[in-house]
């Protein structure tokens, strides 16, 4: 899909389609008004009719509009006139790309990123509006037969300027938000996958795919026997039920100046989760294919960050393999070692995405970071206490918090902050190990994110639980790429961009 920028004449644009705005008072966008002018008042005539409201969601498609060159003319609900928020233009270009994937349209002229919104300009708008018509037209059907029919068709998208100098701007807003959607598209492909294709050898050649020909991008993959000689007695004790060989993929991505300290990223890998001795019930239990999620965010934080080419140093950590039964498998009451030297008492086989994050933590402290940010399919405690809609933000450096909730308003990707206090800590006491890999059902997000705080204390740390927001589940289930958006942003509000 193509994304331009230009000023045009919307008159004499010879195109499928141009998309406009129609508010509740029947008044048209300003762009709207000047196809009004040229088709002699046809479109305020259909408008006067009562054909629609403006109502957001509610839209009208029409014909051969007299005196236009363009094909259809597509009047799009933009809600009340005035008072335009954030909320309603997001909903405003989701509802307009969700038309847009059901017509046969092959081009189209966009129009609704020039909708007045305060405190946001033109290179938002049209970096949402490129972001949100890509996350509409998603399909993945590389594992269907397909049907041609059902597929968008959709392949230029020109988003109108009304003066030569918003050109730039828009076309800013263009760059990154296609280069977003890029990494969203490949974690929502990554975690759409099955467990029996997308397994952590799957995911490192993934990794060396992404970083081949790009000479600012390099990875080292370790296995097995790696692991036991860095001695990562937690993340080894996950694996053992497994036949598939774990891996601890790297990726370091040189734009800053040399010896400038990195953002890491660490991302929880675990292909399929079964839970382990600590089975999970079988209803839904195939949606345990996105317990990688938080590894393919990172492989999409770094796709997304090596084609803007932003000027500061990212190293990825992806920690993978699968979490099966079998006799050989960690049983509950087990104790390992982590290679921190700390020692766990596992009581549940099924929180162990901790276990392999921790020995990553500690395996991040190599590169002497400036900041670590952690993202997991971690909790369904996460799921109850925030719904589908926000990430959880767990940290131990407040500026850093505080960075990270901004970038998610920014990229309309949000998080939302949960404690870390002491007094939580007290529920992983062990009376056989330095501590639990569980603190019982109270706050287990939050013991969760105590758990792995034991494990960054020598540097900036921020957890983020994304079981609530990675996938959706029911008829439209499937990867959502999140917080792809938010860390592109964190990373590019930390470049100075």
């Amino acid at each position: 899909m193509e994304f331009s920028a230009k000023k045009v004449n919307l008159s004499k644009q010879k195109t499928a389609c141009i998309v406009v705005g129609v508010f509740e008072n029947q008044r048209l966008t300003d762009h709207g008004k000047t196809l009004d002018a040229t088709s002699r008042g046809y479109l305020q005539m259909i408008l006067k009719r009562g054909d629609l409201s403006g109502k957001v969601g509610r839209s009208l498609l029409l014909h051969a509009v007299p005196g236009l060159a363009a094909e259809r003319v597509l009047l799009v609900g933009c809600g009340p006139e005035k008072d335009m928020d954030d909320a309603r233009f997001l909903n405003i270009m989701t509802k307009t790309a969700e038309i847009l994937r059901s017509m046969r349209c092959r081009d189209i002229v966009f129009t609704l990123h020039q909708l007045k919104l305060r405190g946001h300009d033109l290179d938002w708008k049209a970096r949402q509006a490129a972001q949100l018509i890509r996350d509409r037209l998603y399909t993945f059907d590389y594992l269907k037969k397909r049907d041609p029919q059902s597929r968008p068709i959709l392949a230029k998208i020109l988003l109108a300027a009304q003066e030569a100098s918003e050109v730039k701007p828009i076309q800013r807003g263009i760059t990154q938000g296609v280069a977003i959607a890029d990494g969203v598209d490949l974690a929502k492909d990554l975690g759409n996958l099955p467990a029996n294709v997308c397994t952590p050898t799957y995911l490192a050649k993934r990794a060396r795919e992404l970083a081949k020909g790009v000479r600012t991008l390099s990875v080292q993959v370790l296995e097995e026997r790696d692991l036991r000689r860095l001695k990562m007695g937690s993340f080894l004790s996950v694996t053992r039920g497994s036949r598939q060989p774990p891996k601890l993929i790297t990726l370091q991505y040189k734009g800053g100046k040399t010896g400038t300290a990195p953002v890491v990223l660490v991302g929880k890998g675990i292909t399929f989760d079964s839970g382990g001795i600590s089975i999970k019930p079988s209803a839904a239990m195939d949606e345990m294919k996105y317990d990688m999620c938080g590894a393919a965010s990172v492989l999409g934080a770094l796709a997304a960050v090596s084609r803007l080419k932003l000027p500061i140093n990212v190293v990825g950590i992806i920690p993978t393999c699968e979490n099966l039964p079998d006799g050989n498998a960690s049983k509950p009451g087990d104790i390992v070692t982590s290679m921190s030297g700390q020692t766990i008492e596992i009581l549940n086989t099924d929180a162990e995405g901790r276990l392999i994050l921790c020995d990553a933590l500690t395996y991040a402290g190599r590169y002497k970071p400036d900041t670590v940010i952690d993202i997991a399919t971690l909790t369904g405690a996460c799921v109850i206490a925030l719904g589908k809609h926000a990430t959880g933000l767990i940290g131990n450096h407040q500026p850093l918090i505080d960075s990270l909730l901004a970038a998610g308003v920014t990229a309309a990707d949000r998080a939302w902050q949960m404690p870390l206090w002491e007094e939580y800590q007290d529920q992983l006491q062990s009376n056989f190990a330095d501590m639990a890999n569980v603190g019982g059902r109270e706050g287990g997000t939050i013991t969760a994110a105590c758990f792995l705080s034991r494990f960054t204390k020598d540097y900036r740390w921020a957890h983020l639980d994304i079981a609530g927001t990675a996938w959706r589940s029911g008829s439209n289930k499937g990867g959502t790429g999140r917080p792809v958006p938010l860390l592109i942003q964190y990373l590019i509000d930390k470049a100075g961009r």
